[in-house]
């Protein structure tokens, strides 16, 4: 496989001119690098020619580079492989930008943005996914505005020269959010995300309005890059009427090591016997069960009706107001550390990056 080639984007920033912000920009795939070719179909755009379609660029004061993976990844085929590829590629150019724009496929673009988020302990540069919901080529497109936008936010620094937003994050339409606080809600207008349980990190209006406070502070220690995932997981949504050969099926997988337990209401779920025995026999060998609700808004609170109050007794962990997306990246990111049961288990229940709200 050819490895990946950087093209320089020409702006309106002097090459000599110190003082200017340097951003790499990842094209791993997805519509916001879709244009219309010689024969009318859409097709992955060459960023060489992209001030091109995004004439804005040639006003954007800051040095603009663009790494294309080889092939580029429809997000409904984003793996941890690509996951890791992508905290690689972070890892070896951090010391050489001041940040870095991911261009992502907004199926799973929530998926990755919480996985990166984990995988990257420690980030002190800001790391903005971002993409589009109509391709760049079109004229009502959304693409030049999200793209333009996370550019000034992967610039934006504070007057002593810190970053910003040091953390991974997503921007669409007019918001910043958290990254791993990030679900797609949305697939024929151009809000296509939410952060149900977490305000906005920036708001996109006439000018960027930050909320500083809610920014994580810049970390102590180095960037370390983790690059081991544990896929052995697996996600279990309850409905009325769930059969015990369904759940069976579902907790019996050989090698499975984990599971989001998607419940009802603040983290509710049947009471039958065959129910709770059939999480208990899992965690018994050694299956950690990460309880999220199904609900957009509000939090795990297992104990408070007593359909939820048998769950702990039964091995499973509450998850708080983490959403899946978040939780079933955190779990193949601390299964990935290799720690004991007893580690595993306190890792899953904590705050590592923002990925939930601490009462």
């Amino acid at each position: 496989m050819p490895l990946p080639r950087i093209v320089i984007i020409q702006t309106a920033a002097s090459l000599t001119d110190q003082t200017v912000a340097s951003i790499l920009v990842i094209y791993t795939g997805g519509t916001v690098g879709m244009a219309y070719n010689h024969e009318g179909l859409l097709a992955p755009m060459r960023f060489s020619e992209v001030t091109r379609l995004m004439p804005e660029l040639r006003d954007v004061r800051m040095r603009v580079s663009v790494l294309s993976m080889p092939q580029p990844i429809d997000s409904s085929n984003v793996s941890p492989a690509d996951w890791i590829t992508l905290a690689s590629l972070i890892g070896e150019f951090y010391n050489y930008y001041d940040g870095f724009v991911v261009l992502h496929g907004t199926d799973t673009m929530a998926y990755s943005a919480s996985a990166l988020s984990y995988m990257l302990e420690n980030l002190a540069k800001p790391v903005v996914f971002t993409g589009a919901q109509v391709p760049a080529g079109r004229v009502r497109t959304d693409a030049r505005r999200n793209f333009i936008t996370a550019l000034e936010i992967a610039a934006a620094r504070h007057p002593d020269g810190n970053a910003r937003v040091p953390e991974v994050s997503l921007f669409f339409n007019t918001m910043l959010m958290r990254g791993n606080r990030t679900k797609k809600v949305e697939s024929q207008h151009f809000g296509a995300f939410r952060s149900d349980n977490m305000p906005p990190l920036a708001q996109a209006g006439i000018r960027l309005t930050y909320n500083d406070v809610l920014v994580r502070p810049l970390p102590k220690a180095p960037l370390h890059i983790h690059t081991q995932l544990n896929d052995n997981v697996t996600i279990l949504k309850l409905f009325p009427g769930i059969t015990e050969r369904v759940v069976n099926c579902s907790l019996t997988v050989e090698g499975l090591r984990g599971c989001v337990l998607e419940t009802f209401g603040s983290g509710n779920a049947s009471t039958q016997p065959w129910f709770l025995n059939a999480l208990k026999e899992a965690h018994e060998r050694g299956v950690h069960i990460l309880n999220v609700s199904q609900c957009d808004e509000g939090r795990v609170e297992q104990g408070r009706y007593e359909t939820s109050a048998s769950l702990p007794a039964a091995g499973v962990l509450s998850g708080d107001d983490i959403t899946t997306e978040a939780a079933i990246t955190k779990l193949m990111f601390v299964l990935g550390l290799q720690k004991s049961h007893a580690e595993t288990t306190k890792l899953l229940v904590q705050n590592l990056r923002g990925e939930i709200t601490l009462l």
